[in-house]
């Protein structure tokens, strides 16, 4: 008999988030009985506090596991049993497996940013980077730049000691000097290859740009992790100046893809996910 998944997104403003579409199309497609429900803080008037009763609650209903988001990722940690090395590497959760009594964490971001990358941006320079944001996103793409071999990746953070522990995380596994905090916007977007945005800025609910449009040149290649809207502001100014770009949808499916198979025990169709995906935003 196939298994029975009872799966859930723990975040903050995800009404408009596709996983739950995403994950039950796919288990529908291989014939598996597969719930996804949102765990929205926003509606809920909840905030991090309530990780710890939101875990146990889905533990006493016998979920299969939860996707973590906004603003969740790190403060998860400290509830869980194990992680996974790639997780305990990375220092953000984005994916709770509950499994003999146990909870374990995976990082299913840093694989689906570096999947999107290399899928769509291979052939672009990467000798400097730009990157807004030392979050629990941000840290796993981070880890999937420097993985993908960009030279120097600046960091930029408006926390600035965040974006110092992520720059400290990232010399134990790739050595020291390949990513910094970032100081001078300007002078870096100037000698920038490439710009990624890992904040929420540019959501419908926090509109705008992390980088003053001004910054952007044709020369750049520019990539995003947000996907509500998949044109934000950042790619729009991005695309009228001729830039390669790489939309937040990739990430958010190809992360989908390595959480069904933890939660599932199944191998899901990849492309299939990627095409029902973009069926939703047309």
């Amino acid at each position: 008999m196939k298994p029975r998944i009872l799966a859930g997104l723990i975040g903050s403003g995800i009404q408009a988030s596709r996983t739950p579409a995403l994950h039950e199309q796919e288990g529908d497609a291989q014939g598996l009985r597969y719930l996804y429900r949102l765990i929205d803080l926003e509606p809920l008037q909840l905030n991090i506090n309530a990780l710890p009763e939101l875990l146990d609650a889905a533990e006493m209903m016998q979920f299969t596991g939860l996707n973590i988001t906004y603003p969740c990722k790190q403060a998860i940690l400290a509830l869980l049993d194990e992680l996974s090395d790639e997780a305990q590497g990375i220092g953000a959760v984005n994916t709770v497996v509950f499994k003999g009594g146990k909870r374990i964490g995976h990082n299913t971001d840093c694989l689906g940013f570096a999947e999107g990358f290399r899928r769509n941006l291979n052939d672009v320079a990467r000798q400097r980077v730009v990157q807004m944001g030392a979050g629990g996103a941000g840290a796993a793409v981070a880890h999937a730049l420097l993985a993908e071999g960009v030279e120097h990746l600046s960091i930029f953070d408006v926390d600035v000691a965040r974006a110092r522990d992520l720059v400290d995380n990232l010399a134990q596994r790739f050595g020291a000097g390949r990513a910094q905090v970032g100081s001078h916007l300007e002078n870096a977007m100037a000698e920038a290859d490439g710009l990624v945005n890992t904040t929420p800025m540019g959501m419908s609910k926090l509109p705008g740009t992390p980088v003053p449009p001004a910054l952007l040149r044709a020369q750049l290649w520019v990539a995003e992790i947000v996907y509500f809207p998949l044109e934000t502001e950042l790619l729009r100014n991005a695309r009228a100046l001729g830039c390669r770009t790489l939309d937040g949808g990739n990430m958010a499916v190809f992360q989908a893809v390595k959480a069904f198979e933890l939660f599932s025990g199944q191998a899901p169709d990849a492309q299939r996910m990627l095409a029902h995906f973009q069926s939703m935003n047309t």
